[in-house]
């Protein structure tokens, strides 16, 4: 409904400048809401309307930008919806009629409320076409590491944000399940594996399996040997190599799934190194036939990545032994995906550490010709430092999850106000894993930031547990008043300050969503939701529904649901749950024992070694 107001304005725009208003419509923003009352709402840039073409004033040099910005404004005329219209430095600015506002937003959120924003015209020309998105990405054999959390729920908001604008996503777990990391680990199981510990404890019998021949190949050439050779004897498909392979990848698949149910998050695939280690022969070839793989003195297959051609700068993708590499089964995995899924754009979702492998990805694509990897995309993040257990251990997942939800049920159990829920454990891990998103969401994905657990579970400040809790306030009042509720009240009673300011806020919610997917960021929609939560907290406190004429409690009512459905809009797209009922806890964070610092610094370092980890 933003829309509205913005092509009531570009209506007039169109008429004083000869633009039309489609081209219009996008230069035409928002104000964020500020403590002043007497902000306006909508706001034009004259420079960008010259930079369109737009036609101002008749004369030869068309006057300075201030005396355009002149012009153009007192063209404008006060109608239904512009009750004022305000030339500033360069910028136009409008002042919408406050009724207006009211009644036009809250129709649409009230007849439409899951497509409010997302089906706004600033993000028509997004809608349609296919997004596949590459995220989480674990090794097989090894228990899902703390290090995917940030992979997955990334690639997770991804997803989730390209389908709420009218994509269709393809949601794809590329599994590391071949190379030489899978070469010692067979050969560590063929040699100390115990198939009993495999069907009672796998995964953390594989990860002890590993961790030993890991130890033991750094010092015996033997068991390096042994690794290679059984690598190998994969490649070629040995029926026993290939039994126990099978193995180890369904139990880990299953065990994966488990996480990802507990996380919220869906694949549409998952696929892995070993369904395209059959194809790097043909890509291989291809790369011979067009000229572009070398063979070395060494004996590895290269391509030139110099550009000058003097093999200043090279990506290997065949050992001297035949073998392939991580490397090449990218290459085999993009094209088969461009064949099979006939994608628009692809994106991975990896740590920074990651960055040099996919620019030769897609150099290497676009020499063969490929011109569409010219929409690859591959999106980076930090690392976490600091994230340990009460028991100060390297950290896997599930260990983090159980103490989220842990440190939840503590603090509602210390709140003497609370009162018991049908499925505490439940809403204190969703509580939790919402406080996990947004503090990893908060600042850029690059960055890498540090981990606290008592911040990171606050009821107040900008928290996970303070959108809960904002959502969970609204529902209840919701239900309270649910027979008070109105489908068309009189609005005349929100033009007070407090309802404008929230009403304002709502009406950027498309622009923070086309900000967001254009640069795959969601600190955007995290700032959005949390000023939102901030402005309905001040607004609860000043416009009470309970003791209010009946029109005006069904009006704040209207208001209050609409901010709730924008909430949980947003949230949901974030990948958290919106919880309906946390009635009236208050959550007392405490002190965590000391733990042990050197611990999460060795996590800190070593975490892109589990992140969809080139080890070949």
């Amino acid at each position: 409904m933003a829309c509205f107001f913005r092509r009531s304005v570009a209506q007039q725009l169109s008429r004083a400048c000869g633009l039309s208003e489609e081209l219009l419509i996008p230069l035409v923003s928002a104000v964020p809401v500020s403590k002043k009352q007497c902000a306006a709402d909508l706001r034009v840039s004259v420079n960008h309307l010259l930079q369109s073409g737009a036609a101002i004033v008749d004369d030869d040099d068309g006057g300075d930008l201030q005396t355009r910005t002149q012009v153009l404004a007192a063209q404008m005329k006060r109608d239904a919806v512009v009750e004022e219209v305000i030339a500033g430095r360069g910028v136009i600015h409008f002042r919408l009629n406050k009724l207006t506002l009211a009644q036009k937003l809250l129709e649409h959120l009230h007849s439409d409320p899951d497509g409010f924003g997302v089906k706004s015209d600033l993000l028509r020309p997004l809608q349609g076409g296919r997004t596949l998105v590459e995220f989480s990405s674990p090794n097989i054999a090894k228990k899902f590491h703390a290090g995917h959390l940030r992979s997955t729920i990334i690639g997770n908001f991804i997803s989730n944000l390209k389908q709420a604008l009218g994509k269709e996503v393809i949601r794809v777990n590329y599994l590391g399940d071949w190379g030489m990391q899978f070469g010692l680990l067979g050969a560590g199981f063929e040699r100390s594996g115990s198939q009993e510990q495999l069907r009672t404890r796998p995964l953390e019998h594989l990860f002890e399996v590993y961790v030993e021949v890991n130890r033991e190949a750094e010092r015996d050439e033997s068991v390096r040997s042994a690794a290679a050779e059984f690598f190998r004897r994969l490649e070629r498909s040995e029926d026993q190599a290939l039994e126990l392979w099978s193995r180890i990848r369904q139990i880990t698949v299953d065990q994966y799934k488990h996480i990802y149910q507990r996380l919220g998050v869906d694949f549409d695939h998952y696929s892995g190194e070993s369904c395209h280690h059959g194809q790097t022969q043909r890509v291989l070839d291809e790369l011979r036939t067009r000229g572009l793989l070398k063979t070395t003195e060494k004996g590895t297959g290269v391509v030139d990545l110099s550009g000058a051609g003097d093999m200043s700068s090279y990506a290997t993708l065949v050992r001297s032994d035949g073998t392939s590499l991580y490397l090449t089964r990218d290459v085999a995995a993009a094209l088969d995906r461009k064949q099979r899924f006939g994608f628009d754009e692809m994106i991975y979702v990896t740590d920074k550490s990651q960055t040099n492998h996919f620019l030769q990805l897609f150099h290497i694509l676009r020499a063969m010709g490929h011109q569409w990897a010219e929409r690859c995309v591959h999106v980076t993040f930090g690392l976490v430092q600091g994230m340990s257990t009460r028991r100060g251990e390297v950290v896997f997942l599930e260990d983090v999850l159980e103490e989220v939800r842990n440190r939840m049920l503590d603090n509602m159990r210390q709140s003497s106000t609370s009162k018991v829920l049908e499925e505490p454990e439940q809403t204190a891990e969703r509580i939790g894993i919402s406080a996990l998103i947004i503090q990893d969401f908060k600042g850029p994905l690059m960055s890498d930031y540090k981990f606290d657990w008592d911040k990171v579970l606050q009821a107040h400040g900008d928290t996970g547990v303070f959108l809960q809790y904002t959502h969970a306030r609204l529902c209840s009042l919701l239900r309270t008043h649910v027979s008070e509720t109105h489908s068309c009240p009189d609005v005349s009673s929100l033009v007070d300050s407090r309802s404008v300011l929230l009403l304002r806020h709502l009406l950027r919610y498309d622009e923070v969503l086309l900000q967001s997917v254009n640069e795959l960021q969601p600190r955007h929609l995290v700032t959005f939701l949390m000023a939102l939560s901030h402005l309905v907290a001040s607004a609860l406190r000043d416009l009470p529904v309970k003791g209010s004429p009946a029109a005006v409690a069904q009006a704040r009512l209207s208001l209050f649901s609409a901010a709730r459905s924008v909430l949980a809009s947003g949230m949901r797209i974030l990948g958290i749950t919106p919880v309906e009922s946390m009635e009236a806890w208050t959550f007392i964070p405490r002190p965590a024992p000391k733990q042990t610092p050197d611990r999460g610094c060795v996590y800190m370092l070593h975490v892109h070694r589990f992140t969809r980890d080139i080890t070949s």
